[in-house]
């Protein structure tokens, strides 16, 4: 549930999802001009936030790179699967109705040991360059920007990574020359120099 809280006469909401009933990466339009989001759901309610296509693939990578590493140190002891089973495969889209509450800023990732959960938290982007650059507390219900964040088990957090990097791989394919994504109506490749190969 949200909670207010005032820091430094700022009201900040937190959105905590201890135990969520879904929470995935997901997109609203078409490549080359989708919108990213972290949505999370349980009975009491249902939260997006946008964030960047980058933020998306390098919370992904993250989380899978943390998961194996946990692995590694409690050598295979942690209630951690190797790989996303199928069965938890969610392909389902986004759920309506979609309200931003806020842009992403600063995310963070964090393993509870006790609890053997993944942590992902999402700041809300300061309004000014200073804040964009300050560093999250250590308490998220002390920040003095919006805040989502959620638990997850470490078949959960397999299964968010998962989709997630499938959906930023399911944009527009890259230009073999310059790397760039392609557009449907055309691209300018820095590469050619204005000008086409010959074969």
């Amino acid at each position: 549930m949200a909670a207010r809280v005032k820091v430094c006469d700022v009201a900040a909401q937190v959105f905590r999802f201890d135990a969520p009933d879904r929470f995935v990466a997901g997109t609203v339009g078409q490549p080359g001009d989708r919108t990213f989001f972290l949505q999370a759901r349980d009975e009491r309610q249902l939260t997006s936030v946008v964030l960047e296509k980058e933020q998306v693939s390098i919370l992904a990578e993250r989380v899978d790179a943390m998961l194996d590493e946990i692995l590694r140190r409690t050598d295979g002891q942690a209630s951690v699967p190797v790989t996303a089973s199928v069965d938890d495969e969610d392909l389902e889209p986004l759920e309506q109705p979609i309200v931003e509450e806020f842009r992403v800023g600063t995310l963070t990732l964090a393993w509870e040991g006790e609890s053997e959960r993944v942590v992902i938290t999402a700041y809300a982007v300061g309004e000014g360059s200073e804040d964009d650059e300050e560093e999250p507390p250590e308490n998220p219900d002390e920040s003095a920007r919006d805040v989502f964040m959620v638990k997850l088990t470490g078949a959960e957090a397999r299964s968010f990574a998962k989709r997630a990097q499938a959906l930023v791989a399911a944009g527009r394919p890259p230009c073999p020359l310059c790397g760039l994504a392609l557009d449907p109506d055309g691209h300018i490749c820095p590469r050619q120099n204005g000008y086409r190969r010959r074969d």
